[in-house]
């Protein structure tokens, strides 16, 4: 079922991208179950616990109100926090990867049960990039536009953790671990695939990042994985 709905997932997505739209706002919230049928397993034997699972794995993406097309450079910002890419944040436009990134997240978030980067401010949200996935390339920090630059970048690096609001926006980066590690916590089976398939999403140059029938055709979606989830 997990792996059914990621690739469902990823296949909206190429149907979008296919249409020249970019969503601009994939989140969990905006991503619903076509039935709400569902049924129950037991977790122990004598059935003192149980979940819900849904019968069916196919979903659809709603909140359309601010998709576009790709027809000119945006510089203005989408996606919500916990699922803007960086380009974003630094005011160096977007495309069809911005929304890539928000899957990317969404997977981590599946897998965890937690949102990755949870920050409500641009320099710790960035702080917390680097201490999951390594530095932002310096090449991309040069480029940020002046009110990104004058605020978040000092000497070519993020200005961190020397700009930080607080001590506890200091801990709440520092107790933060690297993706392979979230990864490997909850994936019992493929944690290497996973891991690569989060590495192509998560990249941090728009124009390296996976796109959507690339991570579609990834080796985490082969038949034997599929057996797994």
């Amino acid at each position: 079922m997990y792996f059914s709905i990621l690739g469902n997932m990823i296949r909206l997505a190429v149907v979008m991208h296919d249409l020249h739209l970019i969503h601009t706002d994939l989140k969990p919230e905006n991503i619903l179950f076509v039935s709400p049928e569902y049924i129950k397993v037991s977790e122990y034997k004598d059935g003192s616990f149980s979940k819900r699972l849904p019968k069916s794995s196919a979903i659809k993406l709603i909140d359309l109100g601010s998709a576009t097309y790709d027809r000119k450079d945006h510089t203005y910002i989408v996606s919500t926090r916990h699922y803007r890419a960086p380009e974003v944040i630094l005011g160096l436009g977007w495309s069809y990867p911005c929304d890539m990134w928000s899957v990317g997240c969404i997977l981590v978030e599946l897998c965890s049960g937690e949102a990755l980067f949870q920050t409500h401010e641009n320099l710790e949200h960035m702080a917390m990039m680097e201490r999951v996935l390594g530095p932002l390339p310096q090449h991309m920090l040069k480029r940020a536009d002046r009110h990104a630059a004058e605020k978040y970048v000092r000497r070519g690096r993020l200005n961190w953790p020397e700009g930080a609001a607080s001590r506890e926006s200091i801990k709440a980066v520092q107790k933060l671990p690297r993706l392979q590690n979230i990864v490997m916590q909850h994936v019992d089976h493929s944690a290497g695939d996973a891991i690569g398939l989060l590495q192509g999403l998560l990249r941090y140059e728009p124009s390296e990042r996976m796109t959507a029938r690339e991570a579609l055709g990834h080796p985490f979606f082969s038949a034997g994985n599929r057996r797994r989830y």
